[in-house]
């Protein structure tokens, strides 16, 4: 039986964070639950500069972080766009296909370098439970299968993807998936949300790995918790705590998107290893 080697990809720059401790637990359940051999390491990318072989990885999980997606000159930088050109590269012309999901800081990186769109500073810091809605092609996407339109999911970013260029699009065959909430009072162009950047790669702009335990930790930071109330008011603060444990809202999400990926990726693997035997 074949082994299943992913490689977890830290963008987190030595800062403590909730999302990678979950990305974590994700991978591990998946381990656990698996009949075959799941091998799991982890690479920090921005802080030691580590970045994975793709040949000696099946799935890629890439986290979201802190800062700036766009260039600042430093060595990891080049390293992470020829990562994301290999795994693209490698899936064109292999029957051995590589799988890579991208959270928040890592689709911000892949919108940027494959020259998707405009990716911009926020007015203000978005953080809360977001009400996230499928596109067409998101009605059809089988990672969305067991959610709602709209879906609900944890937003945490300074940066939004908008003003996709969807010519760009057409050339690569990449198609947007999700959109932010319609704020018909507010005339600012709805962000992006999430992109299916071909058959073996998706990305969210939101975090589908984020759990309650991990939120209400985030929401205990007074820092987050003043950002939260300065940007969004106490309604929204309290909103966003009362919808926290609902059983349709993040633990849905969490329980759907990336476990769908994670059990995808493996049973198409098995099935490439059998043709390929």
């Amino acid at each position: 039986m074949r082994d299943i080697r992913m490689a977890l990809i830290d963008m987190n720059n030595n800062h403590v964070n909730q999302g990678f401790r979950n990305i974590k637990e994700i991978s591990e359940a998946f381990q656990q639950n698996s009949e075959e051999n799941v091998t799991i390491e982890t690479f920090d990318v921005r802080f030691k500069n580590e970045m994975p072989d793709i040949n000696d990885f099946d799935i890629f999980i890439s986290s979201g972080g802190p800062g700036n997606p766009h260039r600042e000159g430093l060595e990891w930088e080049d390293k992470y766009a020829s990562f994301l050109d290999a795994v693209l590269e490698h899936n064109k012309y292999s029957e051995d296909k590589k799988y890579l999901f991208l959270i928040c800081h890592s689709f911000q990186l892949a919108s940027i370098h494959w020259k998707l769109g405009n990716i911009c500073k926020r007015k203000s810091y978005s953080f809360g439970v977001m009400p996230v809605h499928k596109t067409e092609e998101g009605k059809q996407e089988f990672l969305f299968k067991n959610l709602q339109d709209p879906f609900y999911a944890v937003d945490s970013r300074a940066y939004q993807f908008i003003e996709p260029d969807m010519d760009r699009f057409d050339e690569l065959g990449m198609k947007i998936m999700a959109i932010e909430k319609f704020r018909p009072h507010i005339n600012l162009e709805r962000a992006v949300m999430a992109v299916r950047f071909s058959d073996e790669i998706f990305g969210t702009q939101f975090h589908p790995e984020a759990d309650p335990k991990g939120m209400i930790e985030n929401l205990k930071d007074e820092k987050n918790k003043a950002a939260m109330i300065e940007n969004f008011g106490m309604e929204k603060y309290l909103e966003t705590m009362d919808r926290i444990d609902d059983e349709d809202k993040i633990i849905l999400t969490r329980n759907q998107i990336l476990p769908r990926f994670l059990q995808s990726a493996k049973k198409n693997i098995l099935k490439e290893s059998e043709v390929l035997a």
